[in-house]
């Protein structure tokens, strides 16, 4: 037979497997159920969550670093020399969050010990506010110790819990006494905060190792650069106690200042000893020339001499002048470089501000120095293995060297210029040959005091000038807004915890409920169908309520009814007319699918009901030789199909059951199981009893085997006018659809249809309410309500 309809998709929309955002949100809306439960499970842990997690506070400080000069630095970082003879912002803040800066901070707040009670599910720190502190003996202040203190009146309080082993254990202590416990002697002393309602209250006391604590407050420690090119610097720190916070960032900040005039008064203190060493050597010569003087004095009672050598005397005065400065650069110059080839000076800042001649030399000695205490600080915050100290390292190498060999080229133009005056002086002392042996003596061991006396005086001027220098020293930063901060906790933030809990609720389902829909191959609705295969769409079944009857009764519709079943095979009832190639034309239509479990009993008995109402004769057979589902309906009959194909003797009238399931519908059963059914389908007498059914029912219904099975359902196809082919819902998989579409192309079965039957009350897809969006509990806004 033709093909009757074909589906208004065609071929085209084979492939179309697009979902329908409206689609899931129903099949998501669906199971509301698991949503309200998993927000109230998710709900409910992060609101406990919240409810034990301690308060995080915030405080912050505004500061501004300073040069020596006291204006603010650029925080731009270059390569250049300047670089290192300005403040870097960069390295100041590596400095702040320098281990050992946080270290001395926590010893100096005390904040390695850790007071707080449990007030409901959540800890709060006390810090200062604690009603008691503890003070532990000298030898076990650094050791890591736990204990619970409960105040009991105003002179006693209770320690317990000082260890595991010792659960349980109490003593009762004195205020203000030291005692002696298991983690050693300890002295309990009240506050200011130590009164009638801090009694009976457990006050949890811990000591930590204030290494691993400083680890715990740098990593909550953020240091900001307000802008690119400033100097100002943010520094937040989180804590559980503000006034800790506070007093943490602002102790900090002292501490660093401390270390800061620590590194600059170290040049100073360097200079004051070189000059100190120098003034005691230079003091034992001088004195020993001024001895010289008065010997000569003594003994020669002056010399006179004429007023004609007082002219070539001047001359040779003049260059003498000349050299002995020169002389003094010279001598400078040589104890620098005493200074620098010293094995022991090696590593040491050098001596600056000591009036070399050449500025270019004092320059480098001034570069230098900033780059050996940048060098220390950050030594003293990580080690010498830092890649950054390394390079600082060989930075000193290449320095000290250029400052070798500028101090050598300066002593080598000054030994030119002393031989240039030298010689013009040997001159003037030619043209002196009158002037007495023993005055030339004398003017060479004034010129010798005077040498010394002016580079004694010299050097006393720059020990005055170094310890104003020292006096003066700076903070390198100052406080332009002292630590505050909110009293509302910025962390748990209630709020966020229940809008976690309530997201995770809802994402957790639907991540669930939708991979189980990815992973589900099953044929869910009539878009999978219709998506994949250009078959004709019949209709499709709701999931039948079993609470009508018995396990066994199949047949749910009723004349009257408008539940969603009966309304389904009412239009299923309607689309069926459509599916004939003439009007009123009897037929024989035949149910089949492609396993079993699909319900083509039931379908097909529940159509031959609904047809029933409309007072049509209706008979039901069952061609299911093998199994017989259909015939397990009716009481044991005596004889069936299998004896009529079989046995030429038996005639219509003794097979035929009247009203077998409902009144308007007769039922054909199998009779027996016969071993050979394929026989007898095949056999002419099947023809001739459809014949014969034609001339007595408008409708004849055939409950055939699954095409899927066996042979049987392509046999009988021959008798059949329209197929339909039942597919239920979940139970076949999508990709035997294929194989449907090719049964179909092939014309294996006469005007196949498909009949999609036992989908679930809102499953995705057009949806049960039922029907296509009518929403049927009323049927067509007519009847009663169920």
């Amino acid at each position: 037979m033709n093909k009757v309809v074909e589906n208004n998709t065609g071929t085209t929309g084979l492939n179309d497997q697009s979902v329908n955002i409206l689609d899931i949100l129903k099949y998501l809306a669906f199971n509301w159920k698991w949503f309200v439960l998993s927000v109230l499970v998710f709900g409910g842990y992060y609101l406990y969550d919240y409810s034990k997690t301690p308060f995080m506070y915030s405080q912050s400080e505004m500061v501004m670093i300073k040069t020596p000069m006291n204006t603010p630095t650029t925080a731009r970082i270059t390569r250049t020399n300047a670089a290192f003879n300005s403040v870097s912002v960069a390295g100041e803040i590596l400095q702040l969050r320098s281990k050992e800066l946080m270290r001395q901070t926590i010893e100096r707040t005390n904040s390695n010990i850790s007071y707080s009670v449990r007030r409901g599910l959540r800890d709060y720190e006390l810090y200062i506010k604690s009603p008691v502190q503890v003070q532990m003996s000298e030898e076990k202040s650094d050791k890591y110790f736990a204990l619970t203190v409960t105040p009991l009146d105003s002179s006693f309080v209770i320690i317990k819990n000082w260890d595991a082993e010792n659960q349980g254990q109490e003593l009762k202590v004195a205020l203000n006494k030291e005692v002696k416990t298991p983690i050693g002697n300890l002295t309990i002393i009240p506050s200011i905060y130590y009164n009638s309602e801090s009694y009976d209250e457990d006050i949890r006391v811990t000591k930590y190792s204030s290494d691993a604590l400083a680890g715990q407050f740098l990593a909550n420690l953020e240091i900001r650069q307000m802008e690119e090119d400033a100097s100002l610097l943010q520094i937040t720190l989180q804590d559980y106690s503000p006034e800790r916070a506070a007093e943490v960032i602002t102790t900090l900040i002292t501490v660093y200042n401390e270390f800061s005039i620590q590194d600059k008064n170290q040049i100073a203190i360097n200079t004051a000893d070189f000059i100190r060493a120098r003034l005691s050597i230079i003091e034992s010569e001088l004195g020993t020339v001024e001895s010289d003087i008065e010997q000569l004095k003594t003994s020669n009672q002056g010399v006179d001499v004429g007023v004609a050598g007082e002219m070539y005397l001047s001359d040779s005065r003049q260059f003498q002048s000349e050299r002995t400065k020169t002389e003094t650069d010279k001598k400078l110059v040589q104890m620098m470089r005493e200074y620098l080839t010293s094995d022991s000076k090696k590593n040491e800042l050098i001596p600056n501000n000591t009036g070399l001649v050449d500025a270019n030399v004092e320059a480098q000695i001034v570069e230098y120095n900033t780059t050996v205490l940048r060098r220390n600080r950050l030594v003293e915050g990580s080690s010498s293995a830092n890649p950054v100290v390394q390079d600082l390292d060989r930075t000193l190498v290449s320095m000290r060297n250029n400052i070798d060999r500028a101090v050598d080229n300066t002593l080598t133009g000054l030994d030119i210029k002393i031989q240039n005056i030298s010689k013009e002086e040997r001159k003037a002392r030619g043209q002196v040959l009158a002037v007495p042996e023993k005055q030339r003596v004398m003017l060479s061991v004034e010129r010798q005091q005077k040498v010394k006396e002016e580079l004694y005086l010299y050097l006393l001027n720059k020990r005055e000038e170094n310890a104003i220098n020292q006096a003066m020293t700076e903070d390198n930063i100052r406080v332009i807004d002292p630590a505050s901060g909110s009293s509302s906790p910025i962390y748990p933030s209630r709020v966020r915890k229940m809008a976690m809990g309530i997201g995770i609720g809802l994402v957790v389902p639907a991540v669930i409920l939708l991979l189980m829909l990815m992973l589900d191959t099953g044929v869910r609705t009539r878009k999978d169908i219709e998506g994949a295969v250009s078959v004709p769409f019949l209709g499709d079944i709701p999931l039948a309520d079993r609470k009508r009857g018995s396990e066994n009764q199949r047949l749910v519709v009723t004349e009257q009814g408008t539940d969603p079943v009966t309304e389904a095979f009412r239009i299923l009832r309607t689309n069926l007319s459509f599916m004939t190639a003439a009007e009123n034309a009897q037929q024989v239509v035949t149910f089949t699918s492609f396993g079993i479990g699909a319900g083509k009993t039931f379908t097909s008995v529940n159509l031959a009901a609904s047809l029933s109402f409309l007072k049509k004769k209706v008979l039901l057979l069952d061609l299911d030789l093998r199994k017989g589902t259909l015939s397990s309906m009716m009481p044991v009959a005596s004889k069936g199909v299998s004896h009529y194909l079989s046995d030429q003797s038996v005639l219509l009238s003794d097979i035929v059951y009247r009203n077998g399931i409902a009144e308007g519908v007769d039922i054909i059963p199998i009779g027996m199981i016969a071993p050979n059914p394929v026989e007898l389908l095949l056999s002419t007498r099947l023809d001739e009893l459809i014949n014969d059914l034609k001339s007595l029912y408008d409708v004849i219904i055939v409950d055939s085997v699954p095409v899927g099975v066996v042979a049987d359902g392509a046999i009988v196809n021959r008798i059949s006018d329209l197929t339909i082919f039942v597919i239920r819902a979940g139970k076949m998989d999508r990709r035997q659809l294929p194989e449907v579409e090719k049964i179909y192309q092939e014309d294996k079965l006469a005007n196949m249809s498909i009949l999609l039957n036992g989908i679930p009350k809102g499953k995705m897809g057009y949806g049960y309410g039922y029907g296509y969006g009518y929403g049927y509990g009323y049927g067509y806004g007519y009847g009663n309500k169920k």
